[in-house]
């Protein structure tokens, strides 16, 4: 069974099954509108496949500008819990470690969906998945 997949000029979407994990790999930088658009296009792979643990890698697009980050913390973290009412979700950021302490001091102090990592490893086992099977 070929792996569920979407691509876009700067985004690649990929869903694990064995996983269960949504993987969005940012292809470049990004305009704010690329920005929301890429986050709405996963919403909707997401729901077709019911994926609430994400791993997005953002090494190569970088930070978003701030309102957009607001963006992902207020209205698209609404419309996810909309897109998925039953789901708790995990959204993995795989970034650089420059941008870690930059993303961390932007997250509200007790955040529990939303978590940066240096390492996918780490990220993987965040979400729930056993070391040997994320290979």
């Amino acid at each position: 069974m070929p792996t569920p997949a979407a691509e876009f000029d700067f985004l690649r979407l990929t869903y694990r099954p064995d996983l269960r994990i949504l993987f969005l790999r940012w292809l470049r930088l990004v305009s704010s509108q690329e920005h929301r658009a890429g986050y709405e296009a996963a919403l909707d792979f997401a729901r077709q496949h019911q994926a609430a643990h994400w791993l997005i890698d953002l090494r190569i697009r970088g930070l978003a500008e701030a309102q957009d980050f607001s963006w992902v913390m207020t209205e698209f973290r609404s419309a996810m819990q909309q897109a998925l009412p039953d789901a708790v979700f995990r959204v993995a950021y795989l970034v650089t470690p420059y941008h870690r302490d930059l993303i961390d001091s932007r997250l509200p102090a007790h955040e529990t969906v939303f978590r940066t990592f240096i390492e996918e490893q780490a990220a993987y086992q965040w979400l729930g998945v056993p070391v040997q099977e994320a290979r």
